[in-house]
């Protein structure tokens, strides 16, 4: 994974979770019931098995996780990798979550925050977040990572179901205690969202990076308290950045001239993307003395970017903005 490439043409399995197989089942919250029904594509298994879930989209840890591969014999896993911090996980995960709902049961969402599980984080050779995978009758298959709009996405669940059909994985997840659909009251329509804030969304989701920046850039213009189109332009901006870059050949230009103020900022973007916040910091405070007076003013522009992104409580950013305040002062 050493970019945000755009969806692949075909699915790969290239994980080992055979450790998580093994592993003994625990009991509790999140825990698929068995199913029924019969094995789906299964001549006796009649129609479709279903499997009860308390909820299509439910959290996964190192210790659960095998409950989920015994899940994927019936129904496909979709796995979200993601992490508090990260910022275009945030935007990533309501379009899977939409997603997975709107498929009514074809599909199951797991979710895995990276930091708290690392056997499954290193199972699935997370090295940048966000990432997403499927399991299909116990095999992972790796899908794409970074935040892609929702078309592609859906475009990339689509393929797993194909790959679930062929593989007679036909069965439908079913929440507990889920009502009929007839007596199911309506979801209330969510708070509509300001509206550059809303043409940024859309402007994302179909890929247009530049005009989701100009858009929180306009509402900023207007309002420049506004923290959320701040949060949300740091966000894209880095997105934005990361479109095509290989990671092998930034990290060489960053080698080659450690006094390279973009090539080592191109190498903090990719640490922040995967997660390596300290290591991104330490690259960028630690050039910031060489520069010049420009070159201070854009790594400190590029620091108050991640601080927007991984969010200002954090212990890391606190750390990170004390050593540059000592660095400016």
């Amino acid at each position: 994974m050493t970019n945000v490439p755009p969806l692949p043409a075909g699915l790969r399995g290239a994980v080992d979770l055979s450790s998580l197989v093994e592993r003994p089942s625990a009991g509790g919250a999140g825990r698929p019931a068995p199913a029924t029904g019969g094995a789906p594509g299964t001549p006796d298994g009649g129609a479709a098995a279903t499997v009860g879930v308390p909820s299509l989209v439910i959290d996964a840890t190192d210790e659960t996780f095998a409950q989920f591969l015994e899940l994927s014999n019936t129904v496909p896993v979709i796995v979200d990798l993601w992490a508090e911090w990260c910022g275009p996980c945030k935007q990533l995960s309501p379009v899977l979550d939409k997603l997975v709902t709107e498929y009514a049961g074809r599909l199951v969402l797991a979710k895995v925050d990276v930091d708290a599980n690392p056997q499954l984080t290193q199972a699935f050779q997370a090295q940048s977040i966000p990432a997403v995978a499927a399991v299909v009758g116990g095999r992972p298959v790796q899908l794409f990572v970074g935040a892609l709009p929702e078309a592609q996405v859906r475009d990339a669940f689509e393929q797993v179901l194909e790959l679930a059909a062929q593989n007679g994985v036909t069965g439908r997840a079913v929440v507990d205690g889920a009502p009929d659909v007839e007596g199911e009251a309506p979801e209330p329509e969510p708070e509509p969202l300001p509206p550059h804030h809303q043409d940024a969304y859309d402007a994302i989701d179909r890929g247009d990076y530049d005009a989701a920046i100009a858009a929180y850039k306009t509402a900023i213009a207007q309002d420049p308290r506004d923290q959320l189109a701040v949060a949300g332009l740091a966000q894209v901006s880095l997105i934005a950045r990361l479109q095509g870059v290989t990671l092998a050949e930034v990290r060489e230009a960053a080698a080659a001239d450690p006094a390279d103020l973009d090539a080592q900022l191109a190498v903090a973007d990719l640490d922040v993307s995967g997660g390596h916040v300290d290591d991104a910091f330490d690259r960028v405070l630690t050039v910031f003395p060489t520069q010049d007076a420009a070159g201070r003013d854009r790594a400190r522009a590029r620091l108050l970017e991640y601080f927007e992104i991984i969010g200002a409580d954090d212990a890391r950013v606190v750390a990170a903005r004390r050593r540059l305040t000592m660095l400016l002062y």
